[in-house]
């Protein structure tokens, strides 16, 4: 039986191909993402552990600091400072110590844009400790900065900008712009510069200034030879102030080993979820095949039957010619899988990310699961036909040359697809949202089974559009319907890819549009002024805008924190009474602006119902400094994503801020927004990188932009699934083709002519194609229902859209998928030599 299967492979080669491409695209996916997480995950691995060769134990803070940077914290003393530094140099057994800070810098590049992006931009000290250096950063060109007028690139940023020694930068931290000359430029193994971002390094005291630091982040200590790290430690602990702690470099390490290992974990969880997608949508191909072989091979397995074959032989000869597909599938797939490792490595890197060198890396882990795969994937789809193989009758299969379907199957299968279907649907009623997103699953699972009977009234209803192509549109239909499990298994290969791709197209449209209604609905302000990586403003932000003459109302929002009436923890944003009204547009359930002035408040209602609160009503504030304030609730307004927690005037605010700093600045100008308006306030802020200037139009396209590139990139991670689906139609209609290689040399022989032929399987390809295209977008606009149906429970605004400009592409790509499917089994279908065909079995 295994010099059978074995020859039969040999025999259908051909045939096979189709099958062999799907699995080793979905084999080379999964393989490419082992591979690809395990080689950037060990480089990271390398790099971060030279990044600690200067730690023997660290001495950290728990984030908080006496500078406040956090505005809503209350006052500490400091820890880590100049004096506590110099008593941990002269520790036994201690060698050096050096005090770290760093924090957001905005760097601007030539042409005075942001560098590195809203949050990849760093500032950091240079700390000059045993011999004057710095052991984090390596020199290449110049010298450290030695001054205030000073500051030093790593080298990727300069390389990236074209910055030299000796060129002048503009900067900024909080605000105000500043300037400072390149002293030199360095090499550095930083996790954040090896993750694409940029680093600038100041003198300490600059640092420290700039940053708002009054003491060190970290201190680390190098131990002296002879000493341990753990015997380091326990000195250590020994004087450590308040509220810090002490690690040593092996638990530093480890630390960022464990956190890069989840974070390609994570990556590597999203690719193998698409790469499973792709895996399902080739099953489908796989069984299709064996089960057109097993059909068209009839007459020889009654045969083997009938020589003594039993049936667990006759279905063992396909299970091992699925076997030897498999196998040839994996390895081929393995090996393209290295190259789809490489490529994505040089995807990221063309994106800015910077990965770090390293060899590349085969786990035999890797190995075994793409073989595994491959093997497993194959057999399984396959086992379902060579069952049905062994089922045939000796003396009934030896009487024709292809067994039919049996029309009892199709009824089990229907019936089976309609429970299923019921269901999803009672899923659908519950109130649990997880259940909801169970029961559209199942629903599409029955979908998937049920496609042999939607497939007959779908193309019934194509038969118009075939009428102007005459009888070759006729005979399309026709054999597009002679098999519904063949057009289902064909169609349901494209119908998975389109239906996530349509349900993330409406969701994705719906949130756009819905984050759109919500920044027209809650801002009259013109503009909203932030910091790039909305880290907090100074207030001189604010004053300078103040200053312009066409700056009609501006407000900040000063945020602080406080637990409401003993129970809830909220965000208490302070904001100018007299402007607020001019600014934001609050939907009240009662009260109104009026009433905001003085120890007052603005509480929004889910605050309000979960407290019991009422207007009129005054209610404790514990400010995180532990002082509370009595606030009279001046109304109850509705909150979103963009406006919610308590309002109250600045003077209630300020005294319980550490440091006074604005989350955003609103402000509204004269004439409206305008270009002329926007180049003032840029003018105004001294054309500063770190701060965002954002209209609403702005605001709405940011949050849109992002949106849009998750979405494009899931489509780029479902392509693989589709272009498995259009193997599945090509493979479908040239075994299709050969079936029929009698019937199509009849049709030649009575005077259908070669373009004909040729039409006649092109149409078949379109209509079995859309059939896909129209049950996947449907069942991806259900999916997109469904979800939107949770997600307006959170998002007011939200309701869905239905992207018909974005489908109208989708059933066309469908279209040219059939045609271009059915260009090789059309041309092969018009080459047959009618005689010959006739002759054929």
């Amino acid at each position: 039986m295994f010099r059978t299967a074995l020859r039969n492979v040999l025999a259908h080669k051909a045939r096979l191909l189709m099958t062999v491409l799907a699995v080793m695209l979905g084999v080379a996916f999964v393989s490419g993402t082992l591979v690809f997480t395990d080689t950037f995950g060990n480089a990271y691995k390398n790099k971060s552990a030279k990044s600690f060769d200067h730690v023997s134990v660290a001495i950290q803070g728990d984030g908080s600091s006496y500078s406040g940077e956090d505005s809503g914290e209350a006052k500490k003393p400091p820890r880590l400072t100049d004096a506590f530094l110099n008593k941990t140099q002269s520790l036994p057994g201690a060698d050096s110590a050096i005090g770290t800070v760093s924090g957001f810098t905005a760097l601007a590049d030539k042409d005075g844009k942001l560098v590195g992006g809203e949050w990849g931009t760093t500032g950091a000290n240079y700390f000059p400790g045993k011999g004057g250096k710095d052991p984090r950063y390596d020199f290449t060109k110049g010298a450290a900065p030695k001054s205030a007028g000073d500051l030093a690139l790593d080298s990727r940023t300069a390389e990236r900008t074209g910055y030299k020694v000796g060129d002048t930068v503009r900067y900024s931290t909080d605000g105000p712009v500043k300037k400072a000359k390149i002293s030199g430029v360095f090499d550095t193994e930083d996790g954040s510069v090896l993750a694409g971002g940029s680093l600038v390094v100041f003198d300490d005291d600059t640092a420290r200034t700039v940053l708002g630091k009054s003491e060190y982040d970290e201190i680390d200590v190098k131990a002296a030879a002879g000493t341990s790290e753990t015997a380091l430690k326990s000195s250590v602990e020994k004087i450590l102030p308040k509220d810090t702690d002490a690690v040593t470099g092996a638990q530093l390490s480890d630390d960022q080993e464990r956190m890069i290992e989840q974070d390609t974990k994570s990556m590597s969880q999203v690719l193998l979820i698409f790469a499973g997608i792709a895996l399902f949508v080739g099953i489908f191909i796989i069984a299709n095949t064996f089960t057109m072989l097993v059909a068209q091979r009839t007459k020889e397995l009654a045969l083997m039957r009938a020589i003594g074959a039993s049936r667990r032989q006759v279905t063992r000869s396909v299970l091992i010619e699925a076997f030897l597909v498999g196998l040839v599938a994996a390895v081929t797939g393995f090996a393209l899988g290295i190259g789809v490792a490489l490529g994505l490595e040089s995807l990221m890197n063309s994106a800015g990310a910077s990965l770090p060198d390293g060899p590349i890396i085969i786990a035999p882990t890797t190995i075994v699961v793409a073989l595994v795969i491959g093997v497993v994937v194959t057999m399984l789809a396959a086992w379902l036909p060579g069952r049905r193989a062994a089922k045939i009758p000796p003396v009934a299969a030896m009487n024709s040359v292809h067994a039919s379907p049996t029309m009892r199957g199709l009824v089990v299968r229907n019936t089976i697809g309609s429970i299923i279907v019921a269901l999803g649907t009672v899923m659908l009623f519950m109130d649990d949202n997880y259940v909801k997103s169970g029961g559209a699953a199942t629903i599409m699972v029955g979908a998937i089974v049920l496609t042999p009977l939607l497939s007959r009234p779908f193309i019934a209803a194509a038969a118009p559009l075939l009428k102007p192509f005459g009888v070759t549109g006729k005979l399309s239909r026709l054999n597009a319907v002679r098999n519904p499990r063949r057009t289902a298994s064909t169609a349901s290969a494209l119908m998975i890819g389109l239906t996530l791709i349509t349900a993330m197209t409406v969701v994705a449209t719906s949130m756009s549009s819905a984050i759109n209604k919500m920044a027209a609905g809650s801002l009259k302000a013109d503009y909203t002024v932030s910091m790039a990586n909305y880290q907090p403003l100074t207030p001189e932000v604010r004053e300078k805008l103040d200053k312009l003459p066409d700056v009609k109302a501006s407000s900040p929002l000063r945020t602080a924190y406080g637990e409401v009436a003993g129970g809830s923890y909220s965000q208490v944003t302070g904001v100018d009474e007299k402007a607020f009204g001019k600014l934001a547009s609050l939907d009240f359930t009662s009260g109104s602006l009026a009433g905001l002035k003085g120890d007052s408040t603005l509480v929004d209602k889910e605050t309000a119902d979960k407290q019991g609160l009422k207007t009129g009503e005054t209610v404790p504030v514990k400010f995180d400094d532990d002082k509370t304030a009595e606030l009279k609730i001046a109304g109850v307004y509705e909150q979103n994503e963009m406006i919610n927690g308590l309002f109250t005037p600045l003077s209630v605010v300020d005294p319980h801020l550490s440091k006074i700093t604005d989350q955003q600045v609103l402000v509204k100008m004269e004439g409206g927004p305008s270009d002329k308006a926007e180049d003032a306030i840029v003018d105004a802020l001294g054309d500063n990188p770190a701060i965002k200037i954002q209209d609403k139009d702005a605001i709405s396209n940011e949050i849109a932009g992002a949106i849009n590139l998750m979405l494009n990139m899931l489509y780029g991670l479902l392509a693989m699934a589709i272009l498995i689906a259009v193997l599945g139609v090509i493979n479908t209609l040239a075994m299709s083709v050969f079936e029929r290689k009698h019937e199509i040399g009849m049709m030649r022989a009575i005077g259908l002519d070669r373009a004909k032929v040729k039409q006649m399987v092109r149409l078949e390809a379109v209509i079995i194609s859309l059939f896909g295209a129209v049950l996947g977008i449907g069942l991806g606009l259900f999916m997109g229902w469904v979800a939107g149906d949770s997600i307006s429970g959170t998002v007011k605004t939200y309701t869905m859209e239905i992207p018909a400009g974005r489908i109208a592409i989708f059933l066309a790509i469908a279209a040219l998928v059939g045609v271009l499917a059915a260009m090789w089994p059309a041309r092969s279908a018009a080459k047959l030599n009618p005689l010959m065909a006739i002759k054929s079995e």
